[in-house]
C-alpha cells in the first residue's frame, strides 16, 4: 500500500511536467553537471553547491508548472511594476561592486534586473493580449517604452549582458505580436551597415582618444579587443584568446573528460561559468559541441512547439518569447567565447555555475510547462 502511494505522488508530482521538455533539461542539467566537475575539480563544494541550485531550480520550475496561465498573466502587471521599482532603487542606493551598481540589499543582497528577465515578457504578452482585435501601430510605440524603461536602468548600471537579454526578450513579444517587416527590415540594414562599417574601419574607430557615443569606456574597449584581441593580449584580449586555443585544440573527439590542459592550468578565464563551453569544447571536442547544440536545438524546437499550440494569444506571445530567450542565451555565450561576439558576461544556460540565472532560467522552463499543460487540460 505504501509503494501504491509513493507511486501515485511520484506520478502526481510529475503530472504538470511536459516530458519530452523535462527529459531535455535533465539532459542539459548532466551535461552541466560533468563540464562543471571538470572546471571545479580543484574547488571543494563547487558541484554540491550547483545541484542545490539545480534543485531549488527544480522546485521554482514545478511551482510555474502548476500555475494556471491566467494566475500568470494577473502577475504581470505587478512582477513588471515591483521589477521597475526596485531597479529606480538599485539606481539610487544600489550596492557597488567591481564598479558597477547592479545590486539591492532588503535582508539579502539581490540583483532585480534578472525579475526583469521574466517579468518584460509577462508584461508585454499581458499588453498584446489585451490589445487583441484592436491593435494599432500606437501599440507597438507603448510597447517600445514599457521595454526601453528597465533596457534603460539596466543598461545603466552598467550591465550590458543583461540589458541586452531583457531586450531580447521584449522584442521577440513584440515580433510575435505582429510588428510588420518595413520595420523590422531597415533596423536590420542600419545594424549590418554600422557592423560592416566597424570591421572595415576597426583600425580608426579604436584608435587611441576615439570615443564612441552611448557605449561605456570598457565596453567599447571589449568591441575593439573582439575585433583585434591581439591588441591586449594580457589584458581583455586574454579571454578571448584562451578560450579560442582551448576550442580549437579539443578537435575532433576532444582530449577526454578532465584532460584539459587549457582548463587545468589555469589559462581560461571564469572557467566554471561564462567560459565553461570552452572547457566543455576542449574536453569532448566538435563532436560532443555537436550533442550540446542537438540538446539546444531540441529544447527550442520543443518550446516553439509548445507555443504554436497554445491555446491563448497571451501564452502563445509568452511562450514563444521564453523559447528564444533560451536561443539568445546559448547564441550569445557560445559567440563570446567563440571570439565571434563582444564578451558581454552572459551564462551558459542550464550548463554554467550559478543561482540566480539558473532559478530564473527555471521559471521560464516552468512558464513553458504551465502553457503546455493547460493545452493538455483542455483537450481533456
Amino acid at each position: 500500500m505504501d509503494r501504491r502511494r509513493a507511486l501515485s505522488l511520484v506520478k502526481t508530482f510529475l503530472t504538470g511536467f511536459d516530458k519530452p521538455l523535462a527529459l531535455i533539461v535533465f539532459l542539459l542539467f548532466a551535461t552541466g553537471i560533468v563540464a562543471l566537475y571538470s572546471a571545479s575539480v580543484d574547488v571543494p563544494g563547487r558541484v554540491e553547491d550547483q545541484l542545490r541550485n539545480i534543485l531549488l531550480s527544480y522546485v521554482v520550475m514545478w511551482i510555474i508548472a502548476y500555475l494556471p496561465t491566467q494566475t500568470l498573466m494577473r502577475a504581470a502587471v505587478p512582477l513588471y511594476t515591483v521589477g521597475v521599482a526596485l531597479l529606480i532603487a538599485v539606481a539610487m542606493f544600489g550596492l557597488i561592486r567591481k564598479g558597477a551598481r547592479r545590486w539591492l540589499y532588503v535582508g539579502m543582497v539581490i540583483q532585480p534586473s534578472e525579475l526583469m528577465k521574466i517579468a518584460m515578457p509577462l508584461m508585454l504578452a499581458w499588453y498584446f493580449q489585451k490589445r487583441e482585435g484592436t491593435l494599432r501601430w500606437f501599440d507597438f510605440i507603448v510597447a517600445t517604452v514599457l521595454l526601453g524603461i528597465p533596457v534603460g536602468l539596466i543598461a545603466k548600471q552598467p550591465d550590458l549582458g543583461t540589458a541586452l537579454l531583457v531586450l531580447a526578450a521584449g522584442l521577440y513579444v513584440i515580433y510575435f505580436a505582429g510588428l510588420s517587416w518595413k520595420i523590422i527590415l531597415p533596423v536590420m540594414a542600419i545594424a549590418i551597415t554600422l557592423i560592416t562599417a566597424l570591421v572595415t574601419f576597426e583600425h580608426d574607430m579604436c584608435a587611441p582618444g576615439v570615443n564612441w557615443p552611448v557605449l561605456h569606456d570598457y565596453q567599447q574597449h571589449r568591441v575593439c579587443t573582439l575585433l583585434d584581441p591581439t591588441t591586449d593580449p594580457l589584458g581583455k584580449g586574454f579571454h578571448t584568446i584562451q578560450s579560442t586555443i582551448a576550442i580549437g585544440s579539443g578537435g575532433t573527439l576532444g582530449k577526454g573528460w578532465l584532460k584539459g590542459t587549457q582548463t587545468h592550468l589555469e589559462f581560461i578565464p571564469e572557467k566554471h561559468t561564462d567560459f565553461i563551453f570552452a572547457v566543455y569544447s576542449e574536453e569532448f571536442g566538435l563532436v560532443g559541441n555537436a550533442v550540446l547544440l542537438i540538446l539546444y536545438l531540441l529544447l527550442i524546437f520543443r518550446g516553439l512547439y509548445i507555443a504554436a499550440n497554445a491555446p491563448t494569444h497571451f501564452s502563445r506571445l509568452l511562450a514563444g518569447a521564453v523559447t528564444l530567450i533560451f536561443f539568445t542565451y546559448a547564441f550569445v555565450n557560445m559567440g563570446m567565447v567563440s571570439g565571434i561576439l563582444p564578451i558581454v558576461g552572459v551564462p551558459l544556460p542550464l550548463i554554467s555555475y550559478g543561482g540566480t540565472a539558473l532559478v530564473t532560467l527555471g521559471m521560464g522552463i516552468g512558464i513553458l510547462m504551465s502553457i503546455s499543460r493547460q493545452k493538455r487540460l483542455i483537450q481533456t
